[in-house]
């Protein structure tokens, strides 16, 4: 009898897309910044200015998946066209703008780790993003090897090669 219980929680997670079953990641295309450095130098030049500070990005919508975004996920950063690396999230907080509209600042652990390329179409705002649809960390040691020309690395990523 347990088994045939397992059996059917795991047939209604798979219906259910997974929902509730560990994490989610976010995926949100970098604006103003045309590669991770650009995101690096601009951390690092607000982290310099405000002792304390907190990574962080201020977006209107609040994720529906709250639970499972603070689970683990991480928000996977997308450099003309390329998800290039990703931030983990740490926290979710209130931020009422100058117009008094509460918006989601989405808090980060200070470490940007570098992914595989990854192609992304252009979208707005930020979207969920699957575990298993999201490309993997480079390994220690490689963030700065050269780089493939972007032509080759979108064609390896596209039939599933990086």
């Amino acid at each position: 009898m347990p088994n045939l219980i397992s059996a059917m929680a795991g047939s209604i997670m798979e219906h259910l897309g997974g929902a509730m079953s560990g994490f989610v990641n976010l995926v949100k295309l970098c604006v103003g910044a045309d590669a991770v450095e650009d995101l690096l130098q601009w951390q690092a030049e607000r982290a310099a200015r405000n002792p304390g500070w907190v990574p962080c990005h201020v977006t209107r919508m609040w994720p529906k998946r709250e639970a499972e975004v603070l689970n683990g996920g991480s928000l996977y950063w997308v450099f003309k066209g390329v998800i290039l690396a990703r931030q983990q999230i740490i926290g979710l907080e209130e931020r009422r703008g100058e117009d008094g509209i509460a918006r989601c600042a989405l808090l980060f652990a200070p470490e940007v780790i570098r992914t595989e390329p990854a192609p992304r179409r252009p979208f707005q705002g930020w979207r969920y993003l699957d575990p298993k649809d999201s490309p993997r960390d480079l390994p220690k040691g490689r963030e700065l090897d050269s780089v493939l020309p972007e032509p080759l690395a979108l064609a390896l990523a596209e039939i599933g090669l990086r």
